[in-house]
């Protein structure tokens, strides 16, 4: 169907009549709110009604629409109804407050367009520019003042765009939150401090904040009292993620047949194009005039012979005075110079460095246009190829990197340049230039006359006609941010100058003032070449000067009556702004005004604003003729000036209001009634004479558009680039294109060129552009313009916020679609509750006009943006830098929830399956049941003499009888000297006077529990000694820290407590300790049991030492807290104890002449058993190393290891990170000091996680070249039933590594893959399982028996299990299952422990000690730490591992779940300022990885995630203290 009708003015006032009237309140004046004419005849009212909009606050015209502005009002009023509550994200203070003065001085570019900056408007002295007024004292009381006052405003009142649109009301209507009661886990903190939310409006509350240890005060701004509880927030946001918008039809694709990723299928409903197969446009013949020279040479040797004095070019100073007239005969002759100077004074007479055809880099500063047209003709005439680039300002520019790679790959020696941009470039001390980055080397050569020497009489350059060679290079900015040369042939130079001169119609001696960058495009087309072609007169208008005086264009096409000016929107607009009713405008000799941005949709309303004022000026309508351009095609379209008569008069101009949603399915469609969304477009003429148009679909084969289709233009013509210089391929894609019609059949045997340009062929041939090729992001299937989204976030008012024109948006890939990302600079002036305001506005915004989710909208404070040489933004450097997390935004904003739709399904639990029909699976798959063993226990023959004891009491004594002297212990000090050791008399002696201690001073009966609250040492061991030969029942307690009393002491009390110990025995040291004042602020001091020195025992020995009657009573307690935060102690009997002691000397093959180091926290678990219980049943030697003793010395623990020649030693997670940290860069110095670890055999690291495989291979790496044998590190593993289960110990294969497959372990199913496929996780085995332990994987839900190598909850059956957990309320039921839990089927007699992990068993290939092949077990992780998310089971490790690599600051990371939400706290180990970096970062990995999108980012300072005494993260500690608003954080972002 023809668009001609629906594209008239008419229709389209009458469109916006429709449009706009549903969404208007309707006054009792009701005739102000019809819709105004949109051209009135101009008439002073409504000049000066334009000024009064102006001065209301600055908007750039570029971007302005006021059918979109009010469209945009409206869509933010409809939200009103549905109130919007997003929480803000709270900051720490010193973030919200920049304390430097520089951070308030407004920046110089406020507008502008991909490529060029702003006017700075004060200098007028007119408070109207372009960024409005803003008065200095305003910003230093900001400064001074913003640091001590914190308010939180309540309501945010909003002006409406202009017209009639003003009277909607306030959009984003205060949000009040109800007091969400937390889900009941926190409740304990819900009722201390209520939160009073419900205020009276328009009040500003501010309210200090209760004081948690060190939290500040946070600043919000959504109506939340300053100390924001955080649950409330995260209900908040929980009661905002509403479903995010689903696609009608959801097909999926497999993703590796394991998750499926839901891909957007087309919406039946969508709009399809309907129309015929367009035809290929034709441009009128291109005339060929007799007197038109036949190059471009020729033409300049023409008219600096017969007209030398002709002026050809007039420069301008800064203050618009004319600097400097280049005539015809000086271009000719200086030209002349230029080309015998670059061919003959260059290298030498037999080497010249530069011969015909050679390319050489023209670097010209913008105000400099003559030495500029005098470099560049000199170079036609020398036939080398001029490649005109920006000067380069420092060493690292935005860009200049990639500039440097075109001048490489063009192989540049020779940089052409003036005198004063040589001075000004930057000099290393000796006076060179250096060579900038990613530059090659290049030769400087100043051009000057003045230092250029005349050429010979008998020389002359060779003047030829124009042939196929290249005349120049022209560079083009990709949008990814690399730069092309696009290459053009002298023909089509020549062409394309005739092809302008007959369009534009130019005549001998015209004058033409230009404002664009003579260097390229446009500028360089009509201002340097055409110009030459017609002897016609420039008047070039530097950006300098355009900064200073926005007017200074119109006052030199007044000055010299111009006929032609060359400019863009954003010239137009500058004018407005600073145009006061001056008298002496006279704009009537003007009869075209070239819009060079006329093809960007948006420019169309600073020309219709611009004839709307000057019209009173002598502007004729007819004057304005947008053009559209492209590096690759040169002129694609340019309107010619219409007089109204004769041939020209067929074409006006022609207007569509096309609908935005149309858009972005390709398809035009005059706008339908009842939509907001619309894209106003002008025509920009006609196609170029000589040229053939059509439009391709924008993707896949070259495939003709439909007339109602939007496709990619596509020019035929002589006047057009040839290639890419040097790139074959992407030549062929862009210089090479066949359309086809849709028979396949193509539609000429000539090449066409992609423009680049979107857009289409309305009726009559006018062509009509709607965006950019570059600019076009494609999200879900839909294709959406960054213009058009720039426009739609500029509509937003009140625009205090952020400057116009400094906003960049752009695409990221996440998850197999792009996604849309906003920057923008942020005035220094606004607070943190108004950009919030504006940026929560700006996605409803978008989301209304254009159907699309923004993914992250950040604001980076002013002047903070990469710029490209003239001050606009440079797009992929800001991608660049969002991307690696280094543009340091001061405001973030994410919506995963809202823009991601192509999650995988969540995953429904299949009702599970009877334990018949799995035994019968498993048979059938022939599937082993997963179950293993240590070796049995009672078939080992060995000639174990303790073996006969059945108490290790028993077994001192028999040792201090037989081998008095043996030392068993060995203490070192920090020096690696020997602070003390023990013989087994020794130890025997010490415990006797320790249990007369316990029985005569503190009056103690048999079974009766003490705490020992000792320093890793020897005094520990001799005390629990002593508690045995007492028959009393000792639990080692960690003492607190000295420095850090209030935190620690608490947890020493509590296990004293829940240990119901009856005494407490300890150092004289530590006594004081828990007497002294700082204890009393902690804990209740009077409530101690008795306190028992041990510096001063008794001298006589114990009437007779207890005997346990029963080898099932409790032998000792063992406290730990578990990685959840739970504190759980258990209860060992004295045949589990001396079990336990056999099975790990039979494991590690223990005997009295062996030497083990130990470096282990004595307190609990394995580290207890090795530190204090092995020893005396092995009779080896053990050297004890306190591992707090490393943070002085970090390498006492190897030092020792290696002097003392020891092959197996013990250490934690913790000592092992100590060392690869602070040993990195020691290793030759250790090499040096004798350091040597080829004795160790086995060095075993004591965990109960997941292996930290990452640590261990690192460790394992770095110490290689000291002799440390790669297989000797391996894990152990135990749990709370069973404090070991595996040890890799003497004998039997080495630890194996195996790869699973992350996204089928979240279906709780192993999946083996090769290292390095994607999604695969290394798993290290945990060392073996040790003697006389079996072991099952149970379905922790039904407790049947699984298969090999399936994923469920590690059983254990053992003779050193524990029995049972001691708690003081005897609610045993609750945890009864956990020690003694049979079978659902299979073998139910068999009584089992639960360990609470997940893991699997693997067989492998490899054959153990006795012959038999090596069942492997795989830790995967704790089940209780397991978040469930989506259906499937996430380990926080997996996510926090992910979330550490995303960015080089991330130090920690740990991750929760609260209400569904995925928390992820990071640590930041780098300036505050950094911590809002990490926010997109963090998402985007998560979101990739693992198909989880984050709740809630926290960031913190280093050191607030708590760590066990074993290096594991208390993730469940953390929780609390987020929920409690105790972390103190630096940032915390809520995703939408």
């Amino acid at each position: 169907p023809s668009l001609a009708g629906d594209i008239t003015q008419k229709g389209y006032e009458k469109k916006r009549s429709k449009l706009i009237g549903a969404y208007l309140p309707q006054p009792p004046r009701v005739d102000q709110a019809l819709p105004q004419e949109r051209r009135p005849p101009v008439t002073p009212s409504s000049a000066s009604r334009y000024h009064r909009r102006r001065s209301s606050g600055s908007r750039d015209e570029r971007y302005r629409s006021d059918v979109h502005t009010e469209a945009v009002q409206a869509a933010l009023a409809k939200h009103k109804e549905r109130k919007m509550a997003v929480p803000m994200p709270s900051k720490r203070r010193s973030l919200v407050v920049q304390t430097s003065m520089d951070a308030y001085t407004p920046p110089d570019t406020s507008s502008g367009s991909e490529d060029e900056g702003s006017v700075q408007g004060d200098s007028q002295g007119t408070p109207t520019s372009s960024q409005g007024s803003i008065n200095m004292e305003h910003w230093i009381s900001q400064a001074i003042h913003g640091s001590t006052t914190s308010t939180t405003s309540s309501s945010s009142t909003q002006s409406g765009g202009s017209g009639a649109a003003h009277r909607l009301a306030d959009v984003m209507a205060q949000t009040h939150i109800e007091n969400h009661s937390a889900p009941p886990d926190v409740t304990t903190y819900t009722s201390e401090h209520s939160i009073q939310v419900e205020r009276p409006q328009g009040s500003t509350g501010s309210r200090t904040a209760p004081k948690y240890g060190n939290a500040e005060l946070m600043e919000t701004g959504d109506g939340v009292p300053v100390s924001s509880r955080v649950s409330a927030k995260i209900q908040q946001l929980v009661n905002t993620l509403k479903r995010p918008k689903r696609p009608p039809l959801r097909e999926f694709f497999v993703d590796d047949f394991e998750e499926l990723l839901e891909v957007q299928q087309p919406d039946p409903n969508q709009p399809k194009p309907e129309g015929a197969q367009m035809l290929a446009m034709r441009g009128e013949q291109l005339g060929v005039v007799t007197n038109w020279p036949p190059s471009l040479e020729a033409a300049l040797q023409r008219w600096g012979t017969i007209s030398p004095k002709a002026p050809c070019l007039t420069t301008m100073d800064t203050n618009g005075k004319p600097l400097y007239i280049l005539t015809y005969g000086k271009l000719w002759t200086r030209s002349m110079k230029v080309a015998y100077s670059i061919l003959h004074k260059l290298g030498t007479k037999q080497e010249p460095m530069v011969r015909p055809g050679d390319r050489v880099a023209l670097v010209f500063p913008n105000n400099d246009p003559a030495a500029f047209m005098v470099a560049f003709y000199g170079c036609l005439l020398a036939e080398v190829v001029p490649v005109p680039i920006e000067v380069p300002l420092t060493r690292k520019d935005a860009g200049s990197q990639q500039i440097g790679f075109l001048l490489g790959s063009c192989g540049v020696t020779v940089a052409l340049t003036s005198d004063a941009c040589h001075k000004g470039l930057p000099k290393s001390p000796t006076g060179e230039i250096p060579q900038f980055k990613g530059w090659p080397k290049l030769l400087w050569f100043v051009t000057e006359s003045k230092h250029l020497s005349k050429p010979p009489r008998d020389w002359f350059p060779h003047i030829k006609d124009a042939n196929n060679d290249t005349a120049y290079i022209e560079y083009k900015t990709c949008k990814d941010g690399s730069v092309l040369g696009v290459t053009v042939t002298r023909t089509a130079l020549l062409t394309h100058c005739q092809a302008l001169t007959q369009a534009c119609g130019y005549t001998e001696a015209e004058t033409i003032v230009n404002v664009l960058d003579f260097k390229k495009d446009v500028g360089l087309w009509h201002g340097i070449l055409t110009s030459v072609m017609n002897m016609m007169h420039v008047i070039s208008i530097p950006y300098s000067l355009m900064k200073v005086n926005p007017l200074s264009w119109i006052q030199k096409v007044c000055q010299y009556k111009a006929k032609v000016a060359c400019v863009k929107s954003r010239d137009m607009h500058w004018a407005l702004v600073a145009h006061r009713d001056q008298r002496d405008i006279n704009l009537s000799s003007l009869r075209m005004l070239i819009v060079a941005d006329g093809a960007n949709p948006w420019s169309i309303s600073s020309c219709d604003a611009f004839l709307n004022v000057f019209q009173s000026k002598g502007l004729r309508q007819e004057v304005i003729c947008p053009c559209a351009s492209s590096p690759e095609a040169l002129t694609v379209a340019i309107r010619r000036y219409w007089r109204g008569v004769g041939v020209l008069g067929r074409h006006p101009p022609g207007r569509g209001v096309l609908s935005m949603h149309g858009l972005t399915y390709g398809v035009i469609r005059v706008d339908s009634e009842e939509k907001l969304s619309v894209l106003t477009v002008q025509d920009v003429g006609l196609v170029m004479p000589g040229a053939i148009m059509c439009s391709v679909k924008p993707d896949g084969i070259p495939q003709l558009c439909r007339t109602d289709e939007i496709g990619e233009l596509c020019v035929c013509a002589v006047a057009t680039g040839t290639s890419y210089y040097g790139l074959s391929g992407m030549t062929k894609n862009t210089f090479e294109v066949f359309p086809m019609t849709s028979s396949g059949a193509p539609i000429s045997e000539y090449p066409f060129i992609r423009t680049g340009l979107l857009g289409f062929v309305g009726p009559g041939g006018l062509v009509f552009v709607v965006g950019k090729m570059d600019g076009l992001m494609v999200v879900s299937g839909r294709r959406h313009n960054a213009d058009d989204i720039v426009a739609t976030a500029l509509a937003v008012e009140p625009m205090k916020f952020v400057y116009r024109g400094r906003i960049a948006v752009f695409s990221v890939t996440v998850l197999h679609d792009e996604r849309i990302v906003i920057v923008a600079e942020q005035r220094p002036d606004s607070t943190e509750e108004d950009s919030f305001q504006w940026m929560s506005r700006v996605l409803q915004a978008i989301d209304s006009i254009h159907q699309v989710g923004v993914y992250c909208l950040a604001l980076v404070p002013a002047n903070t943006l990469p710029k490209t040489p003239l001050g606009g933004i440079h797009l992929s450097e800001t991608k660049q830098l969002f991307l690696e997390g280094s543009l340091h935004p001061c405001n973030v904003l994410m919506c995963p929830h809202t823009c991601v739709t192509n999650l995988p399904k969540p995953r429904q639990k299949q009702p599970e399956i009877g334990p018949a029909s799995v035994m019968v699976g498993n048979l059938v798959s022939g599937k082993r049941i997963a179950q293993a063993s240590g070796r049995d226990l009672g078939q080992i023959e060995d000639n174990d003499q303790a073996r006969k004891f059945l108490f290790l009491s028993e077994v001192l004594q028999w040792r201090a009888q037989t081998t008095p002297d043996h030392v068993l212990y060995t203490l070192l000090n920090c020096r690696g000297a020997i602070a003390n050791s023990l013989t087994c008399v020794q130890l025997h002696k010490r415990a006797e006077k320790i249990a007369v201690m316990l029985m005569e001073r503190g009056h103690l009966q048999a079974g009766d529990h003490v705490a020992l609250v000792y320093p890793p040492g020897i005094d520990l061991i001799a005390a629990f000694y002593g508690c045995l030969y007492a028959g009393c029942v000792p639990i080692t307690v960690r003492p607190p820290h000295p420095q850090n009393i209030a935190t620690t002491l608490p947890t020493v009390k509590m296990i004293v407590e829940v240990s119901r110990s009856a005494c407490l025995m300890t150092t004289q040291l530590i006594c004081k300790l828990l007497r002294s004042r700082e204890a009393a602020a902690a804990v209740d001091v009077r409530t101690w049991p008795l306190i028992l020195d041990t510096d001063d025992l008794p001298k006589k020995r114990p009437a007779q030492i207890c005997k346990p009657c029963n080898p099932d009573t409790l032998a000792y307690l063992d406290f730990s807290v578990s990685t959840t935060g739970m504190l759980a102690g258990v209860k060992m009997s004295h045949a589990a104890t001396s079990a336990f002691c056999r099975s790990i000397k039979l494991q590690c093959e223990l005997y009295p002449s062996r030497e083990v180091a130990i470096c282990l926290d004595p307190y609990c678990g394995l580290g207890f058993v090795l530190w204090c219980l092995c020893s005396v049943y092995s009779g080896h030697q053990s050297i004890l190393i306190p591992p707090s003793e490393l943070e002085t010395n970090p390498a006492l623990w190897l030092l020792a290891v290696s002097q003392y020649k020891v092959r197996d030693t013990f250490c934690s997670y913790s000592v092992m990170e100590l060392c690869t940290k602070g040993l990195g860069s020691q290793t030759e110095s250790l090499k040096a000091r004798g350091l040597d670890l080829s004795r160790v055999r086995t060095c075993v690291v004591v965990a109960e996680e997941r292996p930290r495989i990452a640590l261990t291979q690192s460790f394992s790496k770095l110490f290689k070249d000291l002799g440390l044998h790669p297989r000797a590190v391996s894990t152990s593993f135990g749990c709370r039933v069973n404090l070991a289960i595996c040890l890799q110990g003497t004998s039997g294969p080495d630890p194996t590594t195996v790869y699973v497959d992350m996204r089928a372990l979240r279906h709780d199913r192993v999946r083996l893959v090769e290292r390095g496929s994607p999604h695969s996780l290394p798993l290290m085995e945990s060392g073996k399982i040790l003697p006389g332990v079996r072991i099952i994987i149970a379905n922790p839900e039904t407790k049947g028996p699984l298969g090999d190598s399936h994923l469920g909850e590690i059983w254990v059956h053992s003779a050193h299990n524990a029995s049972g957990y001691f708690t003081i309320y005897g609610d045993e039921s609750l945890q009864s299952d956990h020690f003694n839990s049979r079978l659902s089927f299979g073998d139910t007699q068999t009584i089992w422990a639960r360990t609470g992990y997940l893991g699997f068993l693997r067989r492998t290939e490899l054959t153990d000690a006795n012959g038999e092949r090596h069942d492997a077990l795989y830790v995967v992780g704790a089940l209780d730490e397991a978040m469930e998310l989506r259906g499937m089971r996430y380990h926080p490790i997996d996510i926090e591992t992910s979330v550490i690599r995303a960015h080089k600051s991330v130090t920690e990371c740990a991750v929760f779940t609260w209400t569904n939400l995925l928390v992820v706290v990071v640590e930041l180990d780098g300036s505050e300022q950094e911590a809002l970096d990490l926010v997109p970062l963090v998402t985007n990995v998560v979101l990739e990885e693992h198909y989880l999108i984050v709740g809630v980012v926290v960031v913190v300072d280093i050191g607030v995630i708590p760590i066990n005494s074993r290096g594991e993260k208390q993730r469940m500690h953390l929780r609390d203290g987020f929920l409690a608003d105790q972390l103190d954080p630096i940032y915390v972002a809520y995703n939408m």
